[in-house]
């Protein structure tokens, strides 16, 4: 990503905090054949400062053409994300941007047992589903989740280093900032609560 030093994003806590967020990522791999992307849930580790690490599973034949394990791969979690129109500002500019919070993550995943794929698995379930008021869970048949999981294999991806960007109008003067805020909330064309909401908690907005 372009190298802007205010909007390069270095805290490991914001990286999980988005991470935690966005759990829907991309995992780019450079393998002997070429590019490789494929795109599946993650789920944050709660460990030590300073150390990120998330689990995760593919379907095979996935952990192949990826290569998985053997080198470096590249993983992408993108935040909220949206156009900025200059006819917000309310200066006299004429240039358009994009806003939007995303992280480069690298490393080499980890291939998981059968047994600790399938912990991961009933985790990320249990992750998604105590949202809801009725949650379903693989324990409701194990024997069929666990045919079910033999399709799979899981990874752990711990973060050896990360390139991230939180471009969130930081540029631009409070006036306009709150012009542009108020934009995204409205229901117009470009309009995005979520950019909304990180651009004030970004500046200090305390939570309504």
């Amino acid at each position: 990503m372009r190298h802007t030093p205010t909007y390069v994003l270095t805290d490991p806590d914001e990286v999980k905090r988005l991470i935690r967020e966005n759990p829907w990522a991309t995992i780019v791999s450079n393998t002997a054949t070429g590019l490789v992307a494929s795109h599946y849930p993650v789920v944050l580790e709660e460990t030590g400062a300073g150390v990120i690490s998330v689990v995760s599973h593919v379907g095979r034949p996935d952990e192949k053409l990826h290569e998985l394990g053997e080198h470096e791969i590249l993983m992408i979690v993108q935040g909220p994300h949206g156009y900025v129109s200059p006819s917000w500002y309310g200066n006299g500019e004429f240039v358009p941007t994009w806003n939007h919070v995303t992280a480069h993550l690298y490393g080499t995943p980890v291939i998981l047992s059968d047994a600790e794929n399938f912990e991961v698995l009933d985790d990320l379930v249990d992750h998604f589903e105590q949202q809801l008021p009725e949650p379903m869970s693989l324990d409701l048949d194990e024997e069929q989740a666990r045919r079910i999981a033999k399709g799979t294999v899981g990874i752990r991806f711990v973060v050896t280093r990360f390139d991230a960007r939180l471009k969130l109008s930081q540029n631009k003067p409070p006036e306009v900032v709150d012009r542009i805020v108020a934009a995204l909330e409205t229901d117009g064309p470009f309009a995005s609560p979520a950019l909304a909401s990180e651009m004030k908690r970004v500046r200090g907005d305390a939570p309504a």
